[in-house]
């Protein structure tokens, strides 16, 4: 085992009855593994701490604050969880196995969606963000790389979701570059995050899901690369894209969050368009 890789062998012991398969992938803190729990018999997905966080405490009470969050959401459109471990060498997650490749991945092979698969998968994401709202918990990191492309899609990855009050009261950066709000990127200038910082998340990725690219490209300044350029840019043109849906999008990507609009109201949009096509799509595409 390396300092910050567990570099576990198929069959290798996690805990006592699962077992590592293979490795899926990983970020900064976590590693995931494909893994066989013997309990439940089945394939399950172990979201484990890197060696050199096990004992960090931040990291742990962030592990457990992830497994709260997914405790306290059950939806068609969220990911599941199914255990806990904080204590001894391996802290992890125990997570659904969800088949199907991420919608970063798609995006990478094909370059951008039909709309007729966009409109669909934006109408399951609003489902699960104005659920995530209700419940007074917003995900903070809507991403292609969160959304596993199954049927239904699903949002994954609560590491950094925050209740209401814990987001409002943010001083420092929380989210991923090119999907962060505003308000994300200067926390302690703009007041903090909130369900209008999802909205925003929701809009790059469906910009990105129908253009292949993304609605701020960073670009040289002064300073060198600006590191975010939401701060500064208005968003890029949407080329052939529905004049409805470009407004829709366009609208989630105001600068003030005030100034977009409601989950809900998202949603209630794009049903609308949604029902305007073929029911071969709705029904089968997703």
């Amino acid at each position: 085992m390396s300092e910050n890789r567990w570099n576990f062998e198929e069959g290798d012991e996690i805990v006592a009855g699962r077992y590592a398969l293979q490795l899926l992938g990983g970020g900064n803190r976590y590693e995931a593994y494909l893994a066989w729990d013997d309990a439940m018999h089945t394939l399950v997905v172990a979201k484990l701490l890197r060696p050199n966080a096990v004992e960090n405490q931040a990291a742990l009470r962030t592990l457990k604050a992830e497994a709260d969050a997914l405790a306290a959401l059950a939806h068609p459109v969220l990911l599941r969880s199914f255990d806990v471990v904080t204590e001894g060498p391996r802290p992890h997650l125990v997570l659904e196995h969800l088949e199907g490749p991420r919608l970063s991945t798609l995006l990478r092979k094909q370059r951008k969606l039909a709309i007729e698969q966009a409109v669909p998968l934006g109408v399951q994401l609003s489902s699960a963000l104005i659920y995530m709202h209700h419940n007074e918990i917003v995900h903070l990191d809507v991403k292609p790389k969160n959304i596993i492309m199954g049927g239904p899609p699903r949002l994954i990855d609560l590491s950094v979701a925050r209740s209401f009050a814990a987001a409002a009261g943010i001083k420092d950066m929380v989210g991923t570059d090119a999907y962060m709000a505003p308000e994300q990127c200067e926390p302690k200038l703009l007041g903090g995050a909130g369900p209008a910082s999802d909205v925003w998340g929701w809009g790059v990725t469906m910009y990105e899901a129908l253009t292949g690219r993304l609605p701020f490209p960073r670009v040289p300044d002064s300073d060198g690369d600006a590191r975010f350029p939401q701060l500064h840019l208005d968003p890029a043109p949407m080329d052939e894209t529905p004049d409805r849906l470009v407004d829709l999008i366009m609208s989630t990507l105001a600068k003030r969050p005030n100034e977009r609009p409601g989950m809900h109201g998202v949603a209630a949009d794009l049903e609308e368009m949604s029902a305007m096509l073929p029911r071969r799509y709705v029904l089968n595409r997703l």
